[in-house]
């Protein structure tokens, strides 16, 4: 069983009618951004960038007292030369994936047309 939650006071019902009405003035509750107030998607250029920034400042507060005030700067400059290596790495294993995927699929209707005849 499962215990009811005590009510402080009780609602009468024309309470009730009262919050339903409101209920249904309101506009549904939605997951998206209204299109008005919402800022623009980043690019994937902005989103590397503050990807980098946020290690590049990670990197600062953990070792700045030990290697200097630098570290900030070429933590952030290397992050983003990774990630663009990493982008253009997964571009291409994408790309060979779908190659490979191809070629085993015309393989495999080759090998069954050759075995009907």
């Amino acid at each position: 069983m499962t215990a009811q939650p005590k009510i402080s006071r009780e609602i009468h019902p024309s309470e009730y009618s009262e919050i339903f009405n409101r209920l249904r003035q309101e506009p549904a509750i939605s997951m998206q951004n209204s299109v008005g107030n919402s800022r623009p998607e980043p690019t994937l250029d902005e989103a590397r960038e503050d990807l980098a920034r946020a290690i590049g400042e990670v990197a600062h507060s953990l070792f700045a007292k030990k290697y200097g005030p630098m570290v900030a700067t070429v933590t952030k400059t290397t992050a983003e030369a990774v990630l663009k290596d990493l982008e253009k790495n997964a571009y291409r294993a994408k790309n060979d994936a779908t190659l490979i995927a191809q070629e085993l699929i015309d393989r495999a209707i080759t090998k069954n047309r050759g075995k009907k005849k």
